[in-house]
């Protein structure tokens, strides 16, 4: 899929056609997604791509979805990124509340509605859209900040060469003034 605004979805299943069907339910999404087929090969993906959500099913052979998601909670860089468990398993609550504990936002039993689902989704692409501008606009203004302390630094080696200059030149009131001018000062007035 095309992503509009860099959005990634993260796809964990073991059966492949299950992982077509998520592909299908997002088509027409602004996102991209990323289809992985084992719990090691998503913590592999996570630690060089970041995902607006993570689609994960609960019950695979070797690493689960409990255990991915354990791993995925406990590290810095992802422990903030949403997860949905997606489960073929009966409406277990005890399962549900598993997933929960390992920091699951969601735990949805198949069959499921695609509406829903894609609902779900985009509340987490919006959420990351959101995340992504502030980034943007922190950075810039870090940015400004800098470019205006340099500018400020830069300012006061002007008004110290002028104080100099005033000095050896014997033009203090002059000169005082074009210096306060620069840094921003009220120039005294004589008494």
């Amino acid at each position: 899929m095309k992503p509009a605004r860099g959005a990634r979805v993260l796809l964990v299943d073991d059966r492949q056609e299950n992982l077509l069907a998520l592909e299908a339910i997002m088509q027409g999404m602004p996102v991209t997604t990323v289809a992985v087929n084992s719990g090691e090969e998503a913590l592999k993906k996570l630690l060089r791509e970041d995902f607006a959500v993570i689609l994960l099913d609960a019950q695979m052979p070797g690493m689960d979805g409990f255990e991915t998601a354990r791993h995925i909670k406990q590290r810095e860089k992802t422990r903030h990124t949403p997860i949905i468990f997606l489960t073929a398993a009966d409406r277990d609550s005890h399962l549900a509340m598993r997933g929960y504990s390992v920091g699951a936002v969601d735990y949805i039993t198949k069959p499921f509605d695609p509406w829903m689902l894609r609902t779900k989704i985009g509340v987490f692409i919006d959420l990351w859209d959101r995340g992504e501008q502030l980034r943007t606009t922190a950075s810039r203004a870090e940015d400004a900040v800098r470019r205006a302390e340099y500018a400020a630094e830069k300012l006061h080696q002007v008004a110290e060469r002028l104080d100099a200059y005033s000095s050896q030149q014997g033009r203090p009131a002059e000169l005082e003034s074009i210096r306060s001018e620069l840094i921003g000062e009220e120039t005294p007035t004589p008494n």
